[in-house]
Formats: C-alpha cells, sequence, structure tokens
C-alpha cells in the first residue's frame, strides 16, 4: 500500500541515511514511527528523492570470494549428492530413440550426449541426399506424422516464409506443390518490383 509521508517522516529519513543501509534505515524509521513499511517502500522512496547513503553495497575490484578453489557445493555432506561418474540418469534415451516436441514434430536422437534431429529431415536424406542449409523439409499434406517421401518437400527458408504468409500450405501434397511454384512467382515479382 502506498505510504504518504509526513514531513515529520520526510526530515527523518533524511537526516538519518548518511552511512546507513537501507535495511538499517527501514528498521529505525519503523522503530521510530511506529510503523509497518516494507524495505522496498523505503528504497523506491530513496530512489525516487534521489537520496544516498553513500554506503557501497557492491563488491570491490579484487574482493576474494569466501568459496573461491572449492569445488561443487561448499557445505560440509553435499558431495553425496553429486553424480558419480559413469551413472546415468534415469530420463537418459538411447540413440535412435524417438521423441514427439511440443510443435507436434517427430525428433529422433542421433548422437550422446544430447543431439536430435527432425525425423522428417532424416527421411528425406536416406532418399535424397543432405538437407541444404538454409532449407526445411515440410509436409505436402500439413499431417506432421505422416512420414511418407512421396509427402516430403523441400523449400528454402525464403519459400516457406512467403508460403505461410499465403497460406499456401494446403492439406494436398500436390497442392502444397502447387503453392512452391507460386511462393517463387511472388519472390520474383517482389524482385522485379524493389528494381
Amino acid at each position: 500500500m502506498k505510504h504518504k509521508y509526513t514531513t515529520a517522516e520526510v526530515e527523518f529519513i533524511r537526516k538519518n541515511i548518511k552511512g546507513m543501509s537501507s535495511n538499517e534505515l527501514t528498521e529505525i524509521f519503523n522503530k521510530h514511527f511506529k510503523l509497518e513499511l516494507g524495505l522496498n517502500q523505503i528504497r523506491a522512496y530513496l530512489k525516487n528523492h534521489a537520496l544516498k547513503s553513500g554506503v557501497v553495497s557492491k563488491f570491490k575490484k579484487g574482493n576474494i570470494p569466501f568459496n573461491k578453489n572449492m569445488k561443487g557445493n561448499w557445505y560440509k555432506g553435499s558431495e553425496k549428492t553429486w553424480f558419480k561418474k559413469g551413472i546415468i540418469p534415469p530420463n537418459h534415451r538411447e540413440v535412435g530413440s524417438e521423441r514427439i516436441t511440443i510443435e507436434d514434430y517427430t525428433e529422433v536422437k542421433v548422437s550422446e550426449p544430447n543431439k536430435w534431429r527432425l525425423k522428417q529431415q532424416l527421411v528425406w536424406e536416406k532418399h535424397n541426399g543432405p538437407v541444404v542449409k538454409g532449407s526445411a523439409v515440410i509436409f505436402g499434406d500439413g499431417d506432421r506424422h505422416n512420414l511418407n517421401i512421396n509427402n516430403l518437400i523441400l523449400v528454402s527458408r525464403q519459400q516457406l516464409l512467403i508460403m505461410n504468409r499465403n497460406k499456401l500450405i494446403q492439406n494436398d501434397a500436390d497442392l502444397t506443390r502447387t503453392g512452391v511454384i507460386i511462393a517463387d512467382l511472388y519472390k520474383k515479382i517482389n524482385t522485379v518490383r524493389n528494381k
């Protein structure tokens, strides 16, 4: 709740701020005026009125932290919870495992420790060679689980952008392939228009 400061309260803050941290000032302010203002309320007042205590609470240059050269957690007994070398976590997946992403794409684990690739790209590469950088493999009928090679279409990122903007990805693979041609036409028109 917002607090309206009285003249006496303002005078008290201005008189006692020097050399005092915000915590200390809040404590003595509340004790003196029998209030229960929060630390953030006092800090907000100080900031809004450009009042500085002169207390530097930042680490000084060259400061050495208390836990320097300590490995991991520094308190005794914490080493019991550390992972031991060679232990496999319970959620580990083998290479070749599949998972469904939030966007409903199928991913396949291709290598350790945690390298995953989209399954449609792997199917495309198996039949047609590597996917060129800056390209995407899309589903002709829009079904992200239809991984038939005849349903997969390789498009450039620019073509994909134009197709998404103009709703050229359809429920039929042949119509989507036509959409790729239309996207190329849009691209050519924009190039000519810009010249």
